[in-house]
């Protein structure tokens, strides 16, 4: 029988999706029957406990957990999510009930042997509850007691070879996709890279000096399966400079019949015939195809790379051989002024260890935010504040027509006095004395 009452929850099992609701009841169950003999290092009952005071707060329509001040590990300012109830007299299993995340593997592969090994301890020494995984891209380990923070970061680091990742007012844990370790449309090697950078920055992973969280994430092509570009203060989105490559005769395949349009993903649904001009051409963003002749045209300098007509027509359109990745800032969600999508910065630069060009603009975006950011402001609220401009002389970035999303729209460009001579101004006065009589 379950310790607490929890109708409200249990409402939550009721729909046709899987519920959070019932995993955890199972994890109290299995707890509850504890079938190995394992003494448990926190409280067996923390997750019927939890369920408990998830169901207060449903009732009450308000949280009844507090911040009870910095928790970590020696030497670590980030890594642990410092957790307590207001009602532990109540629900005594989870008084203190701390947040741990894992530095994710590269592209987040496992072998099952090591998923096995980090659930057997965190079953031991924390709730058995995992998220895999976080919105920065952690193994998140949901809730363990003080005495044990410093018991697991010795069995992760020395058992398992595995550090934790980033939390508070520091360098986030760095996430990418899988790259070219399985993707096609891969620009770059975001494992690479992503490994790099983590190592290099360790300092500003660990110990939090800035004035809010800051993330970085690898997408290695523009479908941005990280979703770097809504995500990441720094998003790295591949990308090529030369022309998308076209196989016509697979685009008369795709006219006629031969192959299935989006590599057969119908959503269940027989969408009739494909018609290249309603699904691909007139689709396009920027308009930059056409049909000539029964051949596919595509004005490549206008094109924006959103990877539309490739993921329409894998078979037949492929990404250029030039490639690298583009830089944008700013990304980020509504916590105090709204969500942000990225801004572009660097519109195209190539990633070749030891990424030493990458590192440059990074240090500089540092540099100015540690400089002018407020407390808990991040670099896109600083960037919005007072203007992208300041982050191209940060930067020492000259302003390209790539930075202005469309005329006469949030520019972000101005001449500066100094910047002008008086040639201007006679150039003005005689075009207009000579055509404005």
């Amino acid at each position: 029988m379950a310790k607490h009452a929890t109708p409200l929850l249990d409402q939550l099992e009721s729909g046709p999706w899987p519920s959070f609701v019932s995993d955890l009841k199972q994890e109290a169950a299995n707890r509850a029957k504890n079938p190995n003999n394992v003494e448990f290092q926190v409280a067996q009952d923390c997750v019927e406990d939890l369920l408990g005071i998830l169901e207060l707060s449903f009732k009450h329509g308000m949280t009844h957990w507090k911040h009870g001040g910095i928790v970590g590990v020696f030497g670590y300012g980030g890594g642990v999510i410092g957790r307590y109830c207001d009602q532990p007299e109540k629900f005594p299993g989870v008084a203190h009930f701390h947040t741990m995340r894992v530095a994710q593997p590269g592209g987040k592969y496992y072998t099952t042997e090591f998923l096995k090994k980090l659930c057997d301890l965190w079953e031991f020494r924390g709730s058995g509850v995992t998220n895999m995984h976080g919105s920065t891209g952690d193994i998140i380990f949901i809730g363990t007691s003080t005495p044990q923070l410093e018991e697991i970061f010795y069995e992760l680091t020395h058992t398992f070879n595995q550090d934790l990742g980033g939390s508070g007012s520091n360098l986030r844990t760095p996430a990418d996709c899988i790259g070219s370790s399985r993707c096609e449309y891969s620009c770059y090697d975001t494992q690479a890279i992503c490994y790099d950078l983590t190592q290099e920055y360790q300092d500003e992973l660990h110990r939090p000096a800035f004035p809010y969280k800051f993330k970085f994430k690898f997408d290695g092509c523009p479908n941005c399966c990280v979703a770097s570009i809504a995500r990441a203060d720094i998003s790295f989105v591949g990308n090529w400079k030369d022309d998308i490559k076209i196989d016509q005769e697979a685009v008369a395949g795709y006219i006629g019949g031969e192959f299935p349009a989006n590599a057969g993903d119908h959503n269940g649904r027989d969408w009739g015939k494909f018609d290249i001009e309603k699904e691909v051409i007139g689709l396009c963003p920027t308009q930059c195809m056409w049909m000539d002749s029964g051949k596919l045209k595509i004005d490549n300098k206008e094109c924006t790379r959103c990877m539309h007509c490739i993921n329409v027509m894998p078979r037949a359109l492929h990404i250029g051989d030039d490639r690298g990745c583009s830089m944008l800032v700013g990304a980020k969600a509504p916590i105090l002024d709204g969500a942000q999508m990225g801004s572009l910065l660097v519109p195209f630069i190539k990633v070749e260890e030891p990424y030493d060009e990458i590192k440059e603009v990074i240090e500089g975006i540092w540099d100015w935010w540690m400089e002018e950011g407020k407390n808990r402001e991040r670099l896109g609220e600083l960037i919005k504040r007072q203007g992208f401009q300041k982050l191209l002389e940060a930067t020492n970035i000259k302003p390209m027509a790539q930075h202005v999303q469309e005329p006469r729209h949030n520019p972000y460009i101005f001449w500066k006095e100094d910047e002008v001579d008086g040639g201007w101004d006679r150039d003005i006065n005689a075009f207009r004395k000579d055509h404005l009589r």
